[in-house]
């Protein structure tokens, strides 16, 4: 799976700040927030950019100050399977692999490689993911599989 551009990944945050945020917010207080709702547009490029091309820590305390607030909740941070195929998910894939564990199920393994099960079976077992201890695979080998992989050829306009 391909890491998405500054845009696809600014076009996410904004949906989401959106849904998750400001939405709710103009419900409760029932009054239209433009003024925020335009800050909170404006602000996604520069979190795009930060996770794009921050240094790790920059990227990973801004991944963690989006996911937290975007999904709160009190318990660790365990996203959904679906999460790790969103481009948020897909940019701290590839910058960290899983930042909270050091293996994961094959199923969250396919779905940060963009992949099926199977296929993530079959990457161990050809020894281009490494099996953690515990039982699935390891979150390095993730990453740096994540890391290795060419991207996608530019298409014109």
């Amino acid at each position: 799976m391909a890491v998405p551009t500054h845009a696809e990944l600014a076009d996410h945050l904004v949906r989401q700040i959106d849904i998750r945020l400001v939405d709710p917010l103009e419900i409760l207080l029932d009054d239209p927030l433009d003024d925020l709702r335009g800050r909170a547009h404006h602000r996604a490029g520069a979190l795009a950019t930060a996770l794009l091309d921050g240094d790790d820590p920059a990227a990973l305390h801004t991944a963690i100050r989006l996911y937290s607030s975007l999904h709160p909740g009190d318990g660790p941070f365990d996203p959904p399977v679906a999460w790790w195929r969103t481009p948020l998910g897909q940019v701290v894939a590839a910058r960290f692999g899983h930042p909270a564990a050091a293996g994961v199920s094959l199923p969250v393994a396919g779905a940060m490689l963009g992949i099926s099960r199977q296929g993530v079976h079959d990457l161990v077992r050809r020894g281009k993911l490494d099996r953690h201890p515990d039982g699935g695979v390891t979150s390095d080998s993730i990453r740096d599989r994540l890391r290795t992989q060419p991207a996608p050829p530019a298409t014109r306009s």
